[in-house]
């Protein structure tokens, strides 16, 4: 018999704009506008193509998720489903996983943004940006779940309009519209070394370079649970996400090696800086640091949510704690939020006092988790799906597409991914470390399991 869900004790207050810019600006992050460098660095204007594979994988994984969470929305999203296909050590695992991930991926964001202030204000210190930040989204937070959603939008608003904005300016540009431009045609797609200069090798190093910036999207399903109407709204927030966020991040590459030699890219560098440069836009770099700086803070404040809410669930379901459960009046999981900012200040603290050491292990650790989260999403839906068409085939209202081939593919697309990251010796340390953490959660979910039987 087909269980339904119990209701989630938490809040309804998201509407479904919240969830659809969460979607959509929930991904586009530093990773796109700074850390895309290093992928033009090594792939040239294969980049494209690197964007294109990666893309899709996430696209994949998101379309099964919005499956999943259309059928059953609960704000521990793919870490119940994990659990209800392959049972509690799934659920566990990926959960705590996921937590660990985000709270980590926190305090770099923190670090991030209180450098760009810090460079804003100098008499202001690092740490003390860093604090403002944590305090402000704590707060946020900790309010009312309406609160993180209108962060949120305003957020990701300024982000779509400034990749908008530069897409726009870079097509002008491209076909010479601008004053004191000319039309720049093909040279710089097939010269240097032409469209594939470091072959398809390259295309494997770009796709490596640039996957995990795809991080993110898993958010939205989380947030799910917590809108109005659930079904309705994860199914349009993926499939709105999915398009929109493939066209801004494979566009601007497009433009970006149209308009520039790619052997012009140094890796740290934000390439969106170098061509707005180029075409003559006064400021180009401080209103980029703007657009950084706010990727940063909605990052931040988007992995706060997930990772208490991720939390919470476990708790709920007997995983972590029982004392999170504490929900306030407005329907938010105050010590779940709480007990992640604790852990996000400790990373923080980490990686303030040792970047280069002990917060360095921390974010190998957590470097490849990702993937091992979205392999246990596929295998997930690759049992969930059988199941949901024989005993409640109405609850499927988002539907993956050329089920299960698709399925099949991404997850094969994950496991060399996985291969390719051993073979590369800037990649391994990250993959090995990751690999240790997630053995070390399967370990003591095992021995959970086992304990539970005996009893």
């Amino acid at each position: 018999m087909h269980e339904s869900p119990p209701a989630e004790p938490l809040s309804h207050g998201l509407k479904q704009r919240h969830l659809t810019m969460l979607g959509l600006g929930g991904v586009i992050g530093a990773g796109l506008f700074v850390g895309s460098g290093a992928g033009i660095a090594v792939a040239g204007p294969g980049i494209v193509v690197s964007y294109l594979i990666a893309g899709a994988i996430a696209m994949l994984v998101m379309r099964m998720l919005g499956e999943m969470s259309a059928a059953m929305p609960a704000s521990g999203s793919f870490s119940v489903h994990a659990e209800r296909a392959l049972g509690r050590w799934a659920g566990f695992s990926v959960g705590w996983l996921y937590w660990f991930l985000l709270v980590v991926v926190l305090a770099v964001e923190a670090t991030g943004a209180a450098k760009i202030a810090n460079g804003w204000a100098p008499a202001v210190p690092q740490w003390a940006w860093v604090l403002i930040f944590m305090v402000v989204f704590t707060v946020a937070n900790l309010a009312a779940v309406k609160n993180f959603g209108e962060f949120e939008f305003w957020f990701a608003a300024l982000k779509i309009f400034a990749i908008v904005a530069f897409l726009v300016l870079g097509l002008l540009a491209v076909f010479g519209v601008l004053p004191d431009t000319s039309a720049v045609g093909l040279a710089n797609l097939t010269g240097q070394g032409g469209f594939l200069p470091a072959g398809w090798s390259g295309v494997v190093s770009g796709v490596l370079a640039v996957i995990f910036a795809f991080g993110g999207l898993e958010v939205v399903t989380i947030a799910a649970a917590e809108s109005d109407d659930p079904v309705r709204a994860v199914g349009r927030a993926v499939r709105s996400a999915v398009w929109r966020i493939l066209f801004f991040y494979v566009g601007s590459m497009l433009v970006i090696v149209t308009l520039l030699p790619w052997t012009s890219m140094k890796p740290g560098q934000s390439p969106y800086v170098a061509v707005l440069d180029s075409i003559g836009i006064p400021g180009a770099g401080q209103i980029m640091n703007i657009v950084v700086f706010v990727a940063l803070l909605s990052a931040l404040n988007a992995n706060l949510y997930g990772s208490s809410r991720m939390i919470f669930s476990l708790a709920e379901r007997g995983e972590a704690p029982k004392g999170l459960l504490k929900v306030s009046g407005g329907g938010v999981p105050r010590r779940a939020v709480l007990a992640s900012v604790a852990f996000g200040f400790i990373s923080v603290l980490l990686n303030l006092k040792w970047p280069d050491s002990v917060f360095l292990y921390m974010l190998n650790a957590v470097g490849a988790v990702l993937l091992f989260v979205w392999a246990l999403i596929a295998l997930s839906q690759l049992r969930l799906r059988r199941r949901i068409e024989r005993e409640a085939p109405e609850t499927l209202a988002l539907k993956m597409w050329a089920f299960p081939y698709l399925t099949w593919a991404a997850l094969a697309a994950m496991a060399a991914v996985l291969v390719l990251m051993l073979f590369d010796s800037s990649a391994r340390p990250q993959l090995l470390w990751s690999a240790g953490a997630t053995a070390l959660v399967l370990v003591v979910a095992g021995v959970r399991e086992w304990r539970t039987r005996r009893v």
